[in-house]
Order: C-alpha cells, then structure tokens, then sequence
C-alpha cells in the first residue's frame, strides 16, 4: 500500500483559434499563443498529465493508473482496460466556439478506443453580456438542421443563453452547444476528445485553413428531442454545504462555500476530484496540508479517507457515481 495523498498535475494547455490569456489569472504558466484549453487532470493520448507534486511526482496519470489503478480511482472509477474516465479543463474563451456536437458512447462512428462525451461547465467568469449556445430551438429536426445547415442559416435553428459567474450547464452528448466569447469556464467531462462541428463562421484555423465540419456525423448524433440537459444557478447555497449541480452515469458534480474547517472523506467507491473555482484556503488530510487557490485541480485516492478544507473558497467535487 503506498502512502496516498492528493494529487497535483502540471497542466497541458492547448491553442485553440478561439483562446487567449485568460487562464494566467490562475498563476498558470502558459506557453506563448492562444490558450484555450488547460487540460488539468487529463489520461488521454491527446493529453496526460503529469504528477508534481509528493513522492509520486514525474508519474503521468497513465502510469497512476497502471501502478495503483484500483486504489486510487475507487470500485466505481477504476476499469480493468479503460483509461481515467473523466477529463478536467479550464477553458478560455477569448471568441466563439464552433458550434458543435458530442456523441454518445453507442454511436458507431467513434474513432477507435474513443467513448462519447457528457460533460458540464461551470461559468468561472463572465464579461457582461456574455452568452452560449445551448440546445436546439422547439420543433427543430434532423431535416429542419441539415437544410439550415445547408443554406448557411443555422445560427436560427440555436437557442441562445445569457451567461453569468456562477452558472452551471449539464451538457449531455446529443446536445448542440457553444460557448461563447467573454467566459471561463471550469469544464468536468467523460475522457473523450471526440467533437462534431456543425459550424465554424467560416474563419480560418490557426493554419490558416478553413477548420473541418462534421455534418452528417453532427446530424447522427444530435438529439432532436432533447437529451436531458439541464442549468441553474448555484447561489442558493449555504456556508460549508454542497449543491448538487450536475448529475449524469459518468459523474456527479457538487459545488460547496468553504467558509470554517469542513472534515470530509473519500469512500472506496470512487477517487474525488476537486476543482477550486474561487478564493485560497488549504487542503489537509492525514500525514500532510497543502496551501491551495482558485485554478487548481486535486484528485483525491479514493483509499484517502478523511481530508479536510478550510479558508474562504468555492470548490467544485466530482466522483463517479
């Protein structure tokens, strides 16, 4: 049994057409460019994070996994032949996303060794006025898209939202969305980096080039009917307390205020991932403490047991359900 304590990893940032800076704000090291994504607790070829911090440091979250798979991810979060089932991001949205689509993990065109993807976002900040795309308009279907989507015109067939801090958004594959300019956001998905564009404004990518669309894959996948998504605002919330903002097969998402010392612990079900959105304050569990602030992401063995926060902070709790 190896001595278990919270793991941090050194983010992988991503450039995307649409990122900036933003995410500097958390004290992250970015290299030059536009930074959309940091991939934070990441076990995917298209990105894996690595330890860095305590006796495991050096260690990606792919040997983590293979070393000490079972007890640290949990019962629930540990598959014999799966990778880490959840990807943590924080994204900056400098300028629109594509407007996109996820598939389902029963879909037939994932690429191989790929799964679907669920997943949920949590407004860390917003510029006033800022807005996403989420879900389609009433009574919209497969042909109503495709010839929308044909003729240039599918801004019309999107429902979109106003944005503010604080906002929780369930995105469940099958649903059509985008986040918009003027937000960061704390993302919680299934690991997965399958994405369907259905539209891009026609902008260049960063080579210069016209981005690839996925239409008829886009078409396959969407949920016409709805998928179940759901959002709300999290501010009816009470001083060391959790709400429950986001619940699917994959995880379920609490946010909680840490206000005074607040004990907790993990179950052998499943790891606990911790993503703290706002303010500082520490992390201490048996045999160590850690300072910690808004931008970083811990994951917790689920072999941990008792753990405590304390400070002034906002934090968001994942596990697999």
């Amino acid at each position: 049994m190896t001595q278990t304590y919270p793991l941090q990893f050194k983010p992988e940032m991503k450039e995307r057409i649409w990122g900036g800076r933003a995410l500097e704000q958390f004290g992250l090291e970015l290299p030059e460019g536009a930074i959309g994504e940091g991939w934070m607790i990441g076990d995917h070829p298209n990105g894996t994070t690595k330890v860095m911090n305590g006796a495991l440091a050096g260690l990606g979250l792919d040997d983590i996994r293979e070393k000490y798979g079972r007890e640290y991810f949990g019962t629930k979060g540990y598959a014999e032949n799966g990778r880490f089932p959840l990807l943590i991001k924080l994204l900056d949205c400098n300028d629109d996303l594509s407007i996109q689509v996820h598939p389902t993990d029963a879909y037939e065109g994932l690429p191989e060794g790929e799964l679907g993807k669920t997943e949920m976002w949590y407004i860390l900040a917003a510029e006033p006025g800022a807005k996403i795309i989420y879900g389609l308009k009433e009574g919209v279907d497969r042909t109503a898209l495709a010839a929308a989507i044909e003729e240039g015109r599918v801004m019309d067939c999107l429902q979109e939202v106003p944005v503010e801090a604080g906002d929780a958004f369930y995105i469940p594959a099958g649903t059509v969305h985008a986040l918009c300019a003027g937000v960061v956001v704390a993302e919680i998905q299934q690991n997965s980096d399958t994405t369907y564009r259905v539209f891009d404004y026609n902008r260049p990518g960063l080579d210069g080039k016209l981005r690839e669309l996925h239409v008829e894959d886009s078409l396959n996948v969407t949920a016409y009917e709805g998928a179940g998504a759901s959002r709300m605002k999290t501010d009816a919330i009470g001083d060391n307390e959790w709400l429950t903002i986001a619940e699917s097969p994959y995880f379920v998402v609490e946010k909680g205020l840490v206000r005074a010392p607040w004990k907790l612990t993990t179950t052998p079900e499943s790891f606990v991932i911790l993503v703290i959105a706002e303010g500082t304050g520490s992390l201490s569990w048996d045999g160590g403490t850690q300072a910690v602030k808004a931008g970083e992401c811990f994951l917790l063995p689920a072999s941990l047991g008792g753990y405590e926060l304390d400070g002034s902070m906002t934090v968001l709790r994942s596990v697999t359900p």
